[in-house]
């Protein structure tokens, strides 16, 4: 291990890899990532790979703009010698309620106005989309054909190997037990495997940002809860885009390899690391995903599993540096939205560290924003 580096980034995630990659690209040569398990081991390798624009927030639809843009070109500008499997199969969102249908058209306005190709649409037009679409749970829909699916492991490996060809040094099976401070400055990172010296760290670890804030004796404004997901056997395509319904509880789709993965959250989720499976998730899924997709019910479920939301009071992440200590800088919050987004966050990390305009002003995603009550809610989260 190396005993200094310029920047070190906690977190071997997609975001941690994508950061890492965007400072390479600037030039910064010593880069160190800790990973305490292997990377996408966490949230990414957990979550269900779906990316969307259709977002009810300036901000977010923004982000994830610029992200899918990424994503279309992400193999060449990586220059990866595997497919990443980005699909464009589109996302159906559906409405169940008058209440989300009256927010559906103030996302649609709100998404058009910025070159987002979304189109409101009613239950029978959705149906031509996906013929197996139960119409009678829904009043409308929204659709987005550029939105999809990729992998995350293989997407992930893209930014690291990337990194990696800059020079990127990544340390894996690597915990971070204590962060160093002297005059509320960066100092050094103490792993199990040694101690690098540094003045700028990245906290981009996801469900355990908390606690490696923590470290530094400073408080986040952000907790992880369990959310659980369950993939099918495979069997041919039926089901091109994704389905989601935030009212309904879900979010669906059909893999490029044909199982169909599915997931769901749950507000009495405790709040805390846990990442185990329980039955009750699979018996809510199971009823709520036949109701919507009838054939669905037929099929054999495989496995399950759970990855941790860092969730916001806003539902937006915490981007940038912050007041209490110079060089400790965040990418943490996304609240299950973190892999979609991670594109455009390495871009605006690498930014900042580097004391750059960014790209996008993100000047409102600081942490301090909950202490000023100038919360942006997301409403479109599941």
């Amino acid at each position: 291990m190396k005993k200094t580096a310029e920047v070190v980034i906690i977190g071997g995630g997609i975001i941690g890899c994508a950061i890492a990659y965007n400072l390479a690209k600037k030039g910064v040569k010593n880069i160190a990532v800790i990973e305490k398990n292997y990377l996408a081991s966490g949230a990414t390798g957990r979550c269900g790979a779906g990316v969307r624009q259709q977002w009810g927030t300036i901000m977010n639809c923004t982000l994830a703009k610029e992200s899918i843009k990424f994503f279309e070109t992400a193999k060449e500008e990586l220059q990866y010698h595997r497919d990443i499997e980005f699909k464009q199969g589109g996302y159906l969102i559906v409405a169940s309620t008058t209440k989300e249908d009256e927010q559906f058209k103030k996302n649609v306005k709100l998404q058009k106005s910025l070159g987002i190709p979304v189109e409101y649409i009613t239950p029978l037009e959705a149906k031509k989309i996906v013929p197996y679409l139960n119409t009678e749970k829904i009043i409308s829909a929204t659709y987005c054909s550029k939105d999809g699916h990729l992998n995350p492991f293989l997407a992930t490996d893209a930014f690291a190997v990337a990194a990696k060809r800059l020079g990127v040094n990544f340390y894996t099976d690597t915990e971070v037990i204590e962060i160093k401070t002297k005059s509320k400055k960066i100092q050094s990172v103490i792993t199990t495997k040694g101690e690098i010296f540094t003045e700028v760290v990245v906290n981009a670890a996801g469900g355990y940002s908390k606690e490696i804030a923590n470290m530094v004796g400073v408080e986040l404004p952000v907790f992880s809860e369990r959310h659980q997901i369950l993939v099918t056997e495979p069997v041919e395509p039926i089901l091109k885009p994704m389905v989601m319904s935030f009212s309904l509880n879900i979010y669906c789709q059909q893999t490029p390899h044909g199982s169909f993965i599915m997931g769901r959250g749950d507000s009495n989720e405790p709040k805390d690391l846990r990442t185990t499976s329980s039955w009750q998730f699979l018996d809510e899924m199971s009823k709520t995903v036949t109701e919507l997709l009838p054939p669905l019910g037929k099929l054999r479920v495989i496995r399950q599993w759970a990855g941790l939301y860092n969730i916001t009071p806003d539902k937006q992440p915490i981007l940038g540096p912050i007041k209490e200590i110079e060089g400790f800088y965040q990418a943490i919050g996304y609240s299950g939205h973190g892999f979609m987004l991670a594109p455009i966050t390495g871009i605006l990390l690498a930014e900042q560290i580097l004391g750059e305009k960014t790209s996008i002003d993100v000047s409102m995603l600081d942490k301090d924003r909950f202490e000023r009550g100038e919360l942006v809610l997301e409403p479109s989260v599941v």
